[in-house]
C-alpha cells in the first residue's frame, strides 16, 4: 500500500527562537510552533477565524537560519513531514504529532536600514526578497540554486499548470 506524508503550512512563529544543539553530533535542532489561521463561515453565516496551532522542528542550517532571522510573529512558510512521537510517562502512554521541516521560506525581508539578522522592529517587512532554505542551502527567492543539483525539478514549475477553464476544481 502507497503513502505518501507531506505538509505544507504558513503561519506566524508563536515564540521567540531558541536553538539547541544534539549532544553526540552537535547539530542544531529548533523546536518552535507556528499559528495557521483558518477563516470560515458557521451554520448563520457569520465568519468565525479559527487559529491551529502546530509545533514543528528543525535541524542543521535551517536551525540556524530560523534562530538568526526569525523571532516571534514572524511569517513562514513550512513544507516538511509530519512525525509521532510515543513515550510513557507514570505509567500513562502519552504521544506528540508534530512537523519536521524540510523546506521553509521567510515571508518577510529584511527591515529597511536594517544591515543584519535580528535587528528588526517587530513587524517591519522592508524591501529584501523572501529567503528560501532546503536542507542547508539557501538562496533567493526565484533565484537560482547555488548547487543545481539539489533541487527538485519536479517542483519547479515555469508556466501555471492550468490555465482558464482547466481548473480541476
Amino acid at each position: 500500500m502507497a503513502s505518501y506524508n507531506r505538509v505544507v503550512l504558513i503561519g506566524n512563529l508563536t515564540r521567540d527562537v531558541e536553538i539547541r544543539h544534539t549532544s553526540n553530533s552537535r547539530m542544531a535542532v529548533c523546536q518552535n510552533a507556528i499559528a495557521v489561521n483558518d477563516r470560515r463561515k458557521n451554520a448563520s453565516g457569520e465568519w468565525v477565524d479559527e487559529t491551529t496551532f502546530v509545533d514543528v522542528t528543525f535541524f542543521g542550517r535551517m536551525a540556524e537560519l530560523v534562530s538568526e532571522y526569525l523571532s516571534k510573529g514572524a511569517p513562514i512558510f513550512i513544507e516538511g513531514r509530519l512525525k509521532l512521537d510515543t513515550w510513557e510517562k507514570d505509567g500513562q502512554k502519552r504521544s506528540k504529532l508534530y512537523v519536521i521541516a524540510e523546506r521553509m521560506q521567510f515571508l518577510s525581508g529584511k527591515p529597511e536600514g536594517g544591515a543584519g539578522p535580528r535587528n528588526k522592529p517587530s513587524g517591519s517587512v522592508g524591501n529584501a526578497p523572501a529567503r528560501f532554505a532546503d536542507n542547508g542551502f539557501v538562496a533567493q527567492q526565484n533565484g537560482y540554486p547555488a548547487q543545481q543539483e539539489d533541487m527538485h525539478t519536479s517542483e519547479i514549475h515555469e508556466e501555471p499548470l492550468y490555465q482558464g477553464e482547466e481548473m480541476p476544481f
